[in-house]
């Protein structure tokens, strides 16, 4: 194993005497398997507690910018804030940046400032459009990392990427929509917040390949340009189920899901599968309802914490690490949502899907 420290080092972490550890290095032989695995456990043992020693004391100021609607923003505002203290003993400062909608001009404003004002690293959540990303190359020339979340920036030059396989959940999407409309007829509904998200884009890619191989008889109705907000969404959705009456399944790349279901409602028609992204609180509530099949869920929790650690290592706080491997992607039903997760509001309030959305309404109200 390549390492910085002495054999007197790792013999006083390991416990054994400097001759056992050099035979271990050396690889001389005549050595217990269980010893050779104290000396290399003793190895990352000075490599995590030398990490310590270079981050204790030291603040970054990391910004996160993100065009999504507020329900997902305000999930990964919580998760940053709730894995802050497993950052320590290096503090982390964070300036947030949301939008719900709004031209790529505004991003790249945004993103110019910030190079203006300066920070350690940037968490970017936008659309992959040639104005995008220019401006994160500029950020990267400027030194300031990037680091790209939920979906990617493939040819920019961004740091790194990180959350799921958007290709694979579209696929596991189409699988359990299979299993669960099993050989009853019917059509399904598609929706995508905005095609320039390369996320969505793989993710209903996944999800028409997996359904034109396995079947092939289904059509597939696609709504797409909603920003995933209830106030767009709803009529968009509305107008696709009165032109498709056979239209009995949705899969919602993303978001606006209380505002499909309305639509759904408006017009005396049930959903018989219903397959989602995202543990937001509006969803949350929407699978304790059992309004939704189920939510394909990732860790937002890890997430932040492993673009915080790749903004360190940027700055060379951190060792560095094995390659970027996609977050586990869960699927999650009414009967086993993770422990403690909320509800979007409490009983007996109004509920709404965007803070900022009137909410649906029947046609014509």
């Amino acid at each position: 194993m390549r390492h910085p420290y002495t054999v007197r080092e790792i013999a006083r972490q390991a416990g054994l005497s400097t001759a056992t550890v050099d035979r271990v290095l050396h690889q001389r032989g005549n050595v217990r398997e269980g010893t050779v695995r104290e000396v290399h456990k003793a190895i990352k043992d000075l490599d995590r507690q030398q990490a310590q020693v270079r981050i204790g004391g030291r603040t970054f100021m990391i910004d996160i910018v993100m065009q999504a609607p507020d329900r997902f923003s305000t999930a990964v505002r919580e998760a940053l804030e709730a894995e802050l203290p497993a950052l320590h003993p290096a503090v982390v400062r964070s300036r947030f940046h949301f939008r719900e909608t709004c031209p790529p001009r505004d991003l790249v404003a945004a993103l110019e400032k910030i190079a203006g004002r300066g920070t350690q690293g940037v968490i970017l959540k936008a659309p992959d459009v040639p104005e995008i990303t220019a401006a994160v190359g500029r950020l990267v020339a400027a030194g300031i990392p990037v680091v790209t979340l939920v979906t990617d920036l493939p040819h920019s030059a961004r740091l790194a990427y990180v959350g799921i396989d958007n290709r694979a959940a579209g696929a596991t999407a189409a699988y359990l929509l299979g299993q669960w409309l099993g050989d009853r007829p019917g059509n399904v509904l598609t929706t995508i917040s905005r095609g320039s998200f390369r996320g969505e884009e793989e993710r209903e890619m996944g999800f028409r390949g997996a359904m034109r191989a396995d079947q092939p008889r289904r059509t597939l109705v696609e709504v797409t340009d909603s920003d995933g907000l209830d106030a767009t969404q709803y009529d968009l959705v509305l107008d696709a189920l009165e032109r498709d009456e056979d239209i009995v399944a949705v899969y919602s790349v993303g978001g606006g899901n209380h505002a499909t279901l309305e639509a759904f409602a408006a017009l005396g028609r049930g959903c018989a599968v219903f397959v989602a992204h995202d543990l937001d609180h509006d969803n949350t509530r929407l699978l304790r309802e059992r309004r939704l099949s189920a939510v394909l869920h990732h860790d937002l929790r890890q997430d932040m914490r492993r673009a915080c650690q790749i903004v360190m290592r940027a700055h060379g706080a951190l060792p560095e690490d094995g390659p970027a491997l996609p977050s586990a992607i869960q699927v999650v039903t009414p009967l086993n949502l993770p422990p403690g997760t909320a509800t979007a509001a409490p009983a007996g309030q109004p509920y709404r899907n965007s803070r900022d959305s009137p909410g649906p309404r029947p046609r014509n109200a």
